[in-house]
């Protein structure tokens, strides 16, 4: 295990960024703690996943001031900093949970709330049921759940019914038969106009998104992660859900192209103490557009 002190977001605590092994390769985790020192490990965690269009900067939004228990935030295993030696040939929901709950055992860590978002929200959700004891608490931003799996099973049926993500599996598909050349496309693209257009769909005020963010969400698509989160989501049993025993806050934007409202309304029927909430003028991308009321919304569900 290696680890460094990263520079943090202005107005956040120091972020100790460590390289652990896992059955899916390397995994680059971050942790934020209130004091300078080594992060204690000992007590409940803050976890944070991101989407598979993600990296940890996805929560950037979300970070500011000190946190009130360490924030641990996970490049997951073919995104962000955690692609090289990366297997996603193995990738799936079960072993990306084990690949999670073991970078957190790693670190010390036997107790954590769940914040995802969109694939990681999906995640969290099948490790608050693979692990009840362990798990206090999820939030799930916008998870892609029923919609997306059905869409990926039948992407040309789902282009009429699920046109964004069914679109957007095709393009990924394209992007990842073309190997290293088409991660490069992407890249590239994604440093110029055209992401902001590509981008547009999930944001309710496409032109309130500042171009940093829009390129880093470029910078952040994997092609062939993305097809490997859809394979995974495409013949998951949700019935697994109804092992949670923790609260959970789901929430969607009012214009989310991922998170139908359809969604939401069978999560409940599956997780009994699911809270639902619907975010006025926002899209998919709540942590990025409307990151004040997710962190009221994270900050109630904490609260005894």
């Amino acid at each position: 295990m290696s680890v460094q002190q990263d520079p943090a977001p202005k107005e956040t605590a120091v972020l100790h960024r460590y390289v652990l092994p896992t059955e899916l390769g390397p995994c680059t985790v971050r942790v934020q703690e209130c004091t300078d020192g080594p992060p204690p490990a000992s007590g409940t965690a803050d976890v944070y996943l991101h989407g598979a269009a993600g990296s940890w900067t996805s929560f950037l939004p979300l970070l500011a001031g000190v946190p009130a228990r360490p924030r641990v935030l996970i490049d997951l295993p073919g995104w962000g900093e955690s692609t090289k030696g990366a297997r996603l040939e193995l990738f799936g929901i079960e072993a990306m949970a084990r690949a999670v709950t073991g970078v957190l055992h790693s670190l010390g860590y036997r107790r954590w709330n769940l914040v995802g978002h969109s694939m990681g929200g999906f995640l969290a959700l099948h490790i608050a049921a693979a692990w009840p004891e362990r798990t206090a608490s999820v939030a799930a931003i916008s998870a892609a759940t029923f919609g997306v799996a059905e869409a990926a099973r039948r992407p040309l049926r789902g282009l009429s019914g699920f046109p964004t993500f069914a679109g957007m599996l095709l393009l990924m598909r394209s992007m990842a038969a073309l190997g290293a050349a088409g991660d490069a496309l992407v890249r590239a693209v994604g440093i110029t106009p055209v992401m902001g257009l590509l981008m547009s769909p999930f944001f309710a005020n496409p032109a309130a998104i500042s171009r940093h963010a829009i390129r880093g969400l470029g910078n952040d698509a994997r092609p062939a992660g993305f097809c490997a989160a859809a394979r995974a989501a495409a013949y998951y049993d949700f019935d697994h859900w109804r092992g949670i025993r923790c609260p959970v806050l789901a929430t969607r934007g009012d214009r989310d192209v991922f998170t139908p409202p359809s969604d939401l309304a069978r999560l409940a029927g599956v997780v009994p103490r699911a809270q639902l909430v619907t975010i006025p003028r926002c899209g998919h991308f709540a942590n990025i557009e409307r990151p004040e009321q997710i962190r009221r919304l994270i900050d109630n569900l904490h609260s005894p």
